[in-house]
């Protein structure tokens, strides 16, 4: 057993719970914050009678003093590394409800540093994303591209970054920001209005349906699988790296191309339906990994058709 607890916010989640299965399995002592507006119980179910383990109920727009009382954590090594994952996910929502936004993705990113400083944490890893580079033909993004969110979600996650920066200067608090581009793979609920479009694409698919496609279908984005994402959280957690990284594979996929092969996966072709554009979206968009393959030696990723493969059956059986 290793004598270092861990913390992760929206453990719950798509990404947060493949992250607590990977923490688990190489057997370190975890702590899950969440509210469960969005992420699931039953993400966790394998390990809620595992000692390693424990899960509290938490809204991270509130101090995290309160919310990880030692009460409420029990016994354990003390929190070594926090992997902050809690937020609002989507652009489209980030208009509709703005303020929101902010108090959850940085408001709730300022309490998780003033807990992790005032309890000794070594580092914080926080997953920023793509959207903070808005729409740029200066391709593949490079870390240091000047960004331009389009959006209150990815400004929120700009200053985010900036802020945690600050805490790095003023309070030597380690950290890496990793830059998340479109991640997929099992669990992504496709039920949830905004989930990303390979889980909306196999819930059409296994229910013949059209597929919807906003916009022309020409728009590219750089899709990375979850299992990939769990694996680049831990790596950066244990790096001595300290700043922003782009977590993509550094490909470039059109919507029209990922929902072919999404048809290849089903055995049957589907009609598609396009949708007017939506607000604050990017055209096209793929990563520059160097940093990621010389920090964190991502060389290599899991390849899209066999992590669509794995989705797809995933979201076979939960049919």
């Amino acid at each position: 057993m290793k004598e270092q607890g861990v913390l992760v916010t929206g453990g719950a989640g798509f990404i947060g719970s493949a992250l607590v299965d990977l923490l688990m399995e190489n057997k370190y002592t975890v702590l899950v914050l969440d509210d469960l507006s969005t992420g699931r119980m039953e993400n966790l179910e394998r390990w809620l009678d595992d000692d390693n383990f424990r899960f509290i109920n938490g809204d991270i727009r509130h101090p995290l003093d309160g919310l990880l009382s030692p009460a409420r954590m029990g016994s354990g090594p003390p929190i070594s590394w926090i992997f902050h994952l809690a937020a609002r996910v989507d652009v489209t929502s980030s208009f509709n409800d703005p303020r929101s936004d902010l108090e959850v993705n940085y408001l709730g990113t300022m309490n998780v540093l003033d807990h992790a400083v005032r309890s000794g944490v070594k580092k914080v890893v926080f997953t920023s994303s793509a959207a903070i580079y808005g729409d740029t033909s200066d391709l593949p993004i490079g870390e240091s591209h000047p960004p331009e969110p389009l959006s209150p979600y990815g400004l929120h996650k700009l200053a985010s970054e900036r802020l945690i920066d600050i805490y790095h200067k003023q309070y030597n608090l380690r950290y890496t920001a990793l830059r998340l581009f479109n991640v997929f793979g099992p669990r992504q609920d496709p039920s949830n209005q905004y989930s990303g479009v390979i889980s909306k694409f196999m819930q059409k698919a296994l229910g013949a349906e059209p597929l919807m496609i906003y916009g022309n279908g020409a728009q590219t984005r750089d899709f990375i699988y979850v299992g990939d994402v769990a694996e680049i959280l831990v790596r950066a957690a244990g790096s001595s790296y300290n700043g922003p990284m782009n977590v993509a594979t550094g490909t470039e996929t059109s919507v029209n191309d990922l929902a072919a092969a999404v048809e290849r996966i089903s055995g049957k072709e589907r009609k598609r339906v396009n949708l007017p554009e939506r607000k604050g979206e990017i055209f096209r968009s793929v990563a520059d990994v160097a940093l990621l393959q010389e920090v964190l030696g991502m060389n290599e990723t899991t390849d899209l058709r066999e992590g669509l493969r794995e989705t797809y059956r995933w979201m076979e059986k939960q049919r």
